[in-house]
């Protein structure tokens, strides 16, 4: 891995010079600019703080691109990530958080060296877009208290939707006004203004103007420490066997976000550039990153793809586009921390409902329902429950068992489908010829016989009763599992008891491999085999009647 690391710097780096370093500048400084409300949102959605994320997308900036696996590759806080760590937060507290990320951190790294970077390739689209239309219901739940001025109990975002049927919802119309002045804003902003200044961005600095200008009674991010070593980060006491057992399940829970979000906006990126993902090279990055966060307070980190699409249309050259994005992060909270302290929760609230309705993969859905592909509506709608309800771990579990379930049904299904001899159809024109031929019946066979379709192989014997000839085509047939084999050895040893002669025709190799264990081949003798049912016409069978 380390010298493909190295051959890939050379190779990215090659005939660089001051235009492509000023290009990278300018395309790092543009991610910042649309980086710093989401990661001051994407911290507070957590259940931490506006600083934590703030540091998390610098930090993720700095160690994440040094190492990514591909260029264009933009690391910090996001939606999906914040969205299941504000139940854990709740549960187990910051410090286990911490714990869970350098767990996660761990096991990103020994995927990567397992190469286990083509999982993602097994979980079935609807899956994630499942997953992902999940993780937005939960945002925009979690948004809630924030957006309207309310308060709520639970340590989940569906808990604390429900607890507002004990504790009541009373809106605060000055908080609800600013959140709604910047979904608005971000909803109507012109587009190739959007290209130039974020709207998101526009949206913050609004609110925290009028915030400061009006003196609004409203709560905001509060105190932005200037330093990148948070007063709350990983303490090594805290690392103890029972703890570190208890934290196993939300650290598989992230490292399993973490490959799903890194891997797919690497391989939507790669589409759009032309550069390839190293998937491996990626996940070591992951892992790296989220194993130093805890020391500097940080919360986990992946690849964002909305900054990775901004930094590709900004025209980054190499992976100093990251790094100039942390660096231009830390300018800002340097310089502005006086500022940002003032910027409103109901703001980044306002920023965060937006960005839930817009990672659903509205596309996908439409393509989905409106042609009502039942198999994948149902792999979607259970995911997403799954993910509200429970955790991406489940959701995704769930997801892939009722995508594989699907997947053997459909499979499965066996056609057999009959036809009458007809001698013209081989190349004979005689009809004299043709009337001598006894009664014979072709039996189209199309799908795998496995143990879920034998009853399809056990209505044969049924279907061609009467006739003096059998020609099974299974050219259609790829493969045959011992249950089907026992069947099918039955079948023809009744056809054959009753005087019928059995052709089979067009066999796969595999399928015939079958056929010699099974005991079929010394049933019926070689010459009962064909490469088609045409060559077994002309070949004289059916055979000529008495």
């Amino acid at each position: 891995m380390v010298s493909a690391f190295i051959n890939d710097l050379k190779r990215e780096f090659k005939g660089y010079n001051g235009q492509k370093l000023m290009k990278d500048l300018m395309a790092g400084l543009t991610v910042a600019a649309v980086a710093l409300p989401l990661a001051l949102a994407f911290g507070v959605s957590s259940g931490a703080t506006a600083a934590v994320g703030l540091v998390t997308a610098i930090i993720a900036g700095l160690v994440i691109s040094a190492l990514t696996g591909g260029y264009y590759q933009i690391s910090g806080p996001t939606g999906a990530m914040a969205a299941i760590l504000g139940s854990l937060i709740a549960v187990y507290g910051m410090q286990g958080m911490f714990i869970a990320t350098f767990l996660a951190g761990v096991l990103l790294i020994l995927a990567a060296v397992l190469h286990l970077g083509n999982l993602t390739a097994f979980v079935p689209a609807p899956v994630i877009t499942g997953f992902t239309s999940g993780i937005a219901v939960i945002i925009a739940l979690g948004q809630v208290d924030n957006f309207f001025g309310t308060h709520s109990e639970g340590g989940s975002a569906l808990a604390k939707l429900l607890s507002y049927g004990k504790l009541g919802f009373r809106p605060d119309f000055v908080t609800v006004a600013i959140g709604l002045m910047v979904v608005l804003l971000m909803v109507f902003f012109p587009k190739k203004w959007n290209a130039v200044v974020p709207a998101s961005l526009i949206g913050i600095i609004l609110a925290t103007a009028v915030t400061m200008i009006f003196k609004l009674d409203i709560t905001t991010v509060g105190e932005i420490p200037k330093t990148l070593m948070l007063e709350e980060r990983l303490s090594l006491s805290a690392l103890d066997l029972s703890t570190v057992s208890a934290l196993i399940a939300p650290a598989f829970s992230i490292a399993m976000l973490n490959m799903l979000e890194s891997l797919l906006c690497g391989a939507s990126a790669g589409r759009a550039t032309g550069v390839k993902l190293n998937n491996d090279q990626e996940l070591l990055a992951q892992g790296v990153g989220n194993l130093v966060l805890p020391f500097f307070g940080g919360i986990p980190a992946t690849a964002a793809l909305a900054r990775t699409s901004v930094a590709v249309r900004s025209g980054a050259q190499t992976r100093l586009t990251g790094i100039f994005h942390a660096i231009g992060l830390l300018v800002m909270m340097f310089v502005l921390a006086p500022v940002i302290r003032y910027v409103p929760l109901a703001g980044l609230a306002g920023v965060l409902m937006v960005t839930a309705w817009r990672m659903n993969e509205w596309e996908a859905i439409r393509y989905m329902f409106g042609h009502r592909f039942k198999g994948a509506m149902a792999k979607f709608f259970v995911t997403m429950i799954c993910t509200i309800v429970f955790d991406l771990t489940v959701a995704i579990l769930v997801g892939v068992i009722l995508g594989l379930i699907l997947m053997v049904v459909r499979l499965s299904k066996l056609q057999v489908n009959y036809e009458r001899v007809d001698m013209k159809r081989a190349g004979i024109q005689d009809e004299a010829l043709g009337e001598r031929y006894g009664n014979a019946m072709v039996a189209y066979i199309t799908g795998p016989m496995l143990f879920a379709n034998i009853s399809a192989v056990e209505q044969i014997t049924a279907r061609v009763e009467g006739c003096d000839t059998v020609l099974l085509s299974m050219r259609g047939v790829p493969t045959v599992d011992i249950s089907a084999a026992q069947v099918m050895l039955s079948m023809l040893e009744n056809l054959k008891e009753q005087g019928v002669d059995v052709v089979l025709c067009g066999l796969p190799s595999g399928t015939m491999q079958m056929m010699r264990r099974a005991g079929i081949v010394d049933l019926l003798g070689e010459d009962a085999f064909y490469w088609s049912v045409e060559r077994a016409l002309l070949d004289h069978r059916p055979r000529l009647s008495a």
